[in-house]
């Protein structure tokens, strides 16, 4: 099968194309026809530095995140789910593949009237926005600020919160992302480049209640600041390179709390399925800014870390 692989750390140019073994399902097993797979900022950082949660070693094929059908099932699991659409983690490694072998307790089927690009770029995104959304417990009224709200977590909190009747704060970087927020449902729509978008947002809304800290480092700091009292703070991304590094005391001087979900297993598969079932009902829509065929999955790699990229960034596998 085609795939593409890391075979030493460094930049883009060391995700190579190449050919893998076909890989066979085992015991309690199926095989995913890989059809899109998602890509994360964090794979960005694992190909440059080997940083990331999946503790791999080279070479590797990286990528944790697949859609596409069951092809084919081991001993002990039910031959009925073949042809069955599904997303799945991979445990880690092996996405960028054109099949992948999982456990069968993984995958998560896709909702009738779904696409499974839309599918995909749920997959990840989607669970931790509702995760991060119900942690925050967004209510009606709430000033909310959404960091990275052009990116694929950012654009669906977004949503998240003005369907909970939230005024929303969206901040992004550069004004062809700053142009993409309204029509997500931001009320004020910022650019974090600027020098006074500190300003901009206290003389619109006063001070906020929520920040969810896409940003990390002076952004995320800067937006910490602007919490009213009673206010609620929640990190999901570092597209600075840093986290935003609260002191917990001064947000408990400050009044305010830092949210820190840390979901089980099981919590994180009801958010996928919810998610799914939501974009399948259409209140949950995910932005898919661009794609690029698996070969070229350097070319995606380089393109996040411009960070010339909106929404969500899927590979094309077939």
């Amino acid at each position: 099968m085609r795939a593409v692989w890391i075979h030493e750390f460094g930049g883009p140019e060391k995700l190579v194309p190449g050919t893998a073994p076909d890989p066979v399902p085992g015991p309690g097993q199926v095989l995913i026809d890989v059809v899109h797979t998602n890509i994360t900022f964090v794979e960005t950082q694992f190909r440059a530095t080997g940083f990331g949660p999946s503790g791999a070693t080279l070479p590797v094929i990286p990528g944790n995140g697949v859609g596409g059908l069951i092809g084919d099932v081991g001993p002990g699991v039910d031959p009925d789910l073949v042809g069955r659409r599904v997303v799945s983690g991979t445990g880690g490694t092996g996405a960028y593949a054109e099949r992948v072998v999982v456990d069968a307790a993984l995958p998560v089927a896709v909702p009738d009237g779904l696409p499974l690009d839309q599918a995909v770029a749920l997959l990840a995104d989607g669970r931790t926005a509702l995760m991060l959304a119900e942690a925050a417990d967004v209510r009606s009224g709430d000033r909310v600020l959404v960091e990275a709200a052009a990116g694929g977590v950012g654009g669906l909190l977004v949503q998240l919160a003005a369907a909970a009747g939230a005024r929303v704060v969206g901040l992004a970087g550069g004004t062809r992302k700053v142009a993409l927020l309204p029509p997500l449902g931001t009320e004020i729509a910022v650019d974090y480049r600027e020098p006074d978008w500190v300003g901009r947002v206290r003389s619109a809304t006063g001070a906020v209640d929520v920040v969810f800290d896409g940003v990390g480092g002076t952004v995320g700091r800067d937006a910490f600041d602007l919490l009213d009292r009673g206010g609620r703070m929640l990190s999901f991304g570092l597209a600075s390179g840093e986290w935003a590094g609260i002191d917990a005391q001064a947000a408990a001087e400050r009044g305010v709390t830092l949210v820190r979900p840390t979901p089980t297993p099981a919590q994180l598969r009801a958010y996928t399925e919810r998610a799914l079932a939501e974009g399948a009902a259409g209140r949950l829509r995910p932005v898919i800014g661009q794609r690029f065929p698996l070969a070229r999955a350097a070319e995606a790699h380089a393109a996040i870390e411009a960070r010339s990229t909106v929404g969500k960034t899927l590979l094309d596998v077939r």
